[in-house]
């Protein structure tokens, strides 16, 4: 790859990578760090990568860091319990988008990052199970199970409205 191509791909992935990043990680600073380093590992590799295939390798490495920061923030941080009586609440009708944002964070990690690369960013099973090393059946597997959760915690739409 030449440092144009690089210079490219960094123009057409960076927005893409950084809301995919956001949303699986919710984390303003760290997705940019995330996303930072990606691009950071392919310009060490540069020689090494196909353009054809730059953007399933920025996805992937992606995809792995931030599992790398998940794992060891877990091993670092511990549950601070609050409180949360001394707080006040004024009920709010949530809209749709805020419903569906939490039904996605109640997911567990994985199928949280495969309903995002299928549905928000459109890969296919077969680009989807590349970037995290699963085989497709795996990736069908779980994207299913994330669907029927998210369709029975969300319910039907008449409810919502």
């Amino acid at each position: 790859m030449t440092v144009n191509q690089y210079n490219e791909s960094v123009d057409l992935y960076a927005d893409g990578l950084y809301r995919f990043i956001l949303k699986s990680f919710r984390d303003e600073d760290k997705a940019k760090d995330i996303i930072q380093d990606s691009f950071e590992k392919l310009w060490i590799r540069v020689e090494e990568v196909n353009y054809e295939k730059v953007k399933s390798y920025l996805f992937t490495t992606a995809y792995h860091t931030m599992i790398d920061l998940i794992r060891k923030e877990k091993r670092l941080t511990t549950i601070e319990l609050v409180n949360t009586d001394n707080f006040s609440h004024i009920p709010q009708t949530p809209d749709l988008q805020e419903i569906l944002h939490a039904a996605i964070n109640k997911l567990p990690e994985i199928q949280r990052s495969l309903i995002l690369l299928r549905d928000y960013e459109g890969y296919s099973y077969e680009e989807i199970g590349e970037i995290t090393n699963l085989n497709e059946s795996q990736v069908k597997v779980y994207i299913f199970r994330a669907r029927a959760f998210l369709k029975n915690y969300i319910g039907s739409m008449e409810a919502v409205i």
